[in-house]
């Protein structure tokens, strides 16, 4: 690998978008040699060893995702993905595990690389954290450990302005608290799991924040019908008097989050990229506005894969926003769990 990770550390959340294509290509070989079911993953799908040491240039920036390999998003259940140039992990994040009993496991090898994605991935289209009152509404995660979401929202609200913090089922209370904030002008972000945000709706009624951002992380947990993004949004709007309800993309195995400010057309970050996996052909992607597999690249993911095929089903539009359109139930039938 040309680039030493410590070159990597230090630039990679700068690279403008005409570096992407490089970078992707010298994280992609370094993990090809590095992370070992990144590496045996490929080789089952090439049928030939995946690493062939490369000089990569400047020359040609043009981005074809059929130049890499996707890692299923399922080894994160069952292997170690992890470089072996990592001596040891600052942190392991666990999946919620509520569709099966088996959870995701990301190893992080060094915390502050997941800090600097998360704090600036955001800053790129809020603005700095510290002008927030950031409030975090998410009991089932503070009900676990290992939750990579609440070590964000938490490291949010220590930068945050007064009165942030975790909130369990003090609706009023964190509605006069809001309320004050609005008075006062100061931005609020409130970051909720989708049932606490819609027990919420039920007691806060006919508010008319307008200097607050709701922030919807998905997810039910089991607890009552699963709703359209469309129709939970609408039932938040009505409540709090916001014009738009807005949406995280993230989970266990990125180490970068995606914004959806309205309509559901979520951006990432300059080191971020999507692209769409054809559903009966993993060589294959799909160009705008078709409907496949969510692929994401995240260059936040040096120690482990940047490469990952999600469960996940979408489709991307010219300006590089994306929509998430529901889960793939029949990910199992892939051939993605064939032993490597």
């Amino acid at each position: 690998m040309q680039k030493d990770l410590s070159a990597i550390k230090k630039s990679l959340f700068a690279i403008p978008h005409s570096k992407f294509t490089q970078w992707a290509r010298e994280i992609y070989q370094y993990q090809l040699k590095y992370t070992a079911v990144f590496s045996n993953w490929t080789a089952h799908v090439q049928g030939e060893s995946p690493f062939k040491e490369q000089a990569i240039t400047e020359n040609n920036t043009v981005f074809n995702p059929s130049e890499f390999t996707f890692l299923p998003i399922e080894f994160f259940k069952t292997h170690s993905v992890l470089s072996d140039q990592c001596k040891g992990f600052e942190a392991t994040f666990e999946s919620s595990g509520t569709r099966d009993r088996i959870r995701s496991k990301h190893m992080v090898c060094d915390l502050s690389v997941y800090e600097q994605s998360f704090t600036q991935g955001f800053e790129i289209q809020y603005g700095r954290i510290e002008n927030y009152c950031v409030i975090g509404l998410l009991p089932s995660y503070l009900e676990r450990e290992g939750s990579s979401l609440v070590y964000m929202v938490d490291k949010m609200i220590q930068k945050g302005q007064p009165k942030s913090g975790f909130y369990l089922d003090q609706y009023q209370d964190l509605a006069n608290i809001i309320d004050h904030n609005e008075k006062n002008e100061i931005p609020t972000l409130l970051f909720g799991v989708t049932f606490s945000l819609l027990s919420m709706a039920e007691t806060v009624q006919n508010r008319h924040w307008t200097r607050t951002i709701i922030m919807e992380t998905g997810g039910m947990k089991g607890r009552g019908n699963e709703l359209t993004r469309n129709e939970l949004h609408e039932i938040l709007s009505d409540s709090f008097g916001c014009k738009n309800i807005h949406s995280e993309y993230g989970m266990t195995e990125l180490l970068s989050q995606a914004y959806a400010p309205k309509e559901g057309l979520f951006f990432g970050p300059p080191w971020m990229k999507i692209v769409i996996q054809d559903m009966g052909d993993f060589r294959t992607f799909l160009p705008a506005g078709k409907t496949g597999r969510i692929c994401v690249i995240d260059l936040a993911n040096i120690h482990s894969c940047s490469f990952i095929a999600t469960d996940d089903l979408g489709r991307v539009h010219e300006n590089g926003s994306f929509e998430v359109l529901g889960r793939i139930d029949f990910s199992d039938l892939r051939g993605c769990n064939q032993p490597i």
